[in-house]
């Protein structure tokens, strides 16, 4: 596996891939790799010739600096679990070789920057479309391949995408879930074992609103599942949504796709998941 941490570097590399006619993936994370990421790379392995995952902790998407503070960063047992499944490059740039000083980023990305997730995380879109139009910008990947459990991320940088007209494609891929059920996150290694228990609520809830779902129902699911949750020791609810697919408005009998998504905080640790309903 090739290893750069400046932009030189890459894009030198890259240019040279391509002049021979191989096409690009860019996996991004921000590290702490689990089995989830992994099957991003496998997907871009599939349908890339050559694979770029990029490990970089992201501050301007964090609006909490504890949280910035104490993000996982186990850089030699993500190298190895790279290096493991044959991962062609990684990128692992410092902060300084990202962002300049003083640096002014907004992008008009409408609603979806104060629903849900942007309710709660205000500033954290704008952090993750700048980091992201960077890497794009960067790398020029043919693809892109992102996690579905970061649904709301999906759609923002698809907006980005289409308001930059960046020519690049997206992949959601599946979210990996442990074997009881628990979506695969970089942060669960901060639940303790009774946290990991109560975590479970939030998949099961979702699966139960999935199996009951009805289009006529909505609200009386939708407080269902907030009781469910609410009632979980050790949780605390920051939403319950069943919403439209593409939009992430509430969801109603025109809406194509429909998904349902939970944000809460098991003990100390904030968790977030989804289920595909519809679509």
């Amino acid at each position: 596996m090739e290893k750069f941490t400046t932009k030189t570097q890459i894009q030198q590399y890259l240019s040279l891939a391509r002049a021979n006619g191989k096409t690009i993936g860019l996996v991004p994370t921000m590290g702490a790799l689990h089995a989830g990421h992994l099957s991003l790379i496998q997907q871009a392995q599939q349908q890339c010739d050559v694979v770029v995952c990029s490990i970089f902790v992201n501050p301007t998407q964090f609006t909490d600096p504890a949280d910035l503070e104490k993000y996982p960063r186990p850089i030699q047992e993500d190298i190895r679990k790279l290096e493991a499944i044959g991962c062609d490059v990684l990128f692992e740039p410092a902060v300084n070789e990202i962002y300049d000083n003083n640096e002014h980023w907004h992008l008009n990305i409408g609603t979806l920057e104060d629903l849900l997730e942007g309710k709660y995380r205000p500033g954290h879109y704008q952090g993750v479309t700048q980091v992201v139009y960077k890497f794009f910008t960067l790398i020029n990947p043919d693809v892109a391949f992102f996690g579905q459990k970061d649904y709301q991320q999906f759609l923002v940088i698809s907006r980005m995408v289409a308001l930059m007209d960046m020519p690049v494609k997206l992949i959601m891929c599946p979210i990996q879930r442990e074997a009881d059920g628990l979506a695969m996150s970089s942060r669960n290694i901060h639940l303790t074992p009774a946290d990991r228990q109560n975590a479970l609520v939030l998949s099961k809830t979702l699966n139960r609103i999935k199996s009951d779902f009805d289009i006529n129902n909505i609200a009386i699911l939708k407080q269902q599942a907030e009781a469910a949750i609410n009632n979980q020791p050790g949780t605390q609810l920051d939403y319950f949504e069943i919403a439209d697919g593409d939009t992430l408005l509430p969801a109603d009998k025109q809406s194509k796709k429909i998904v349902a998504l939970v944000a809460a905080k098991v003990g100390q640790t904030r968790l977030i998941d989804n289920v595909m309903i519809s679509g």
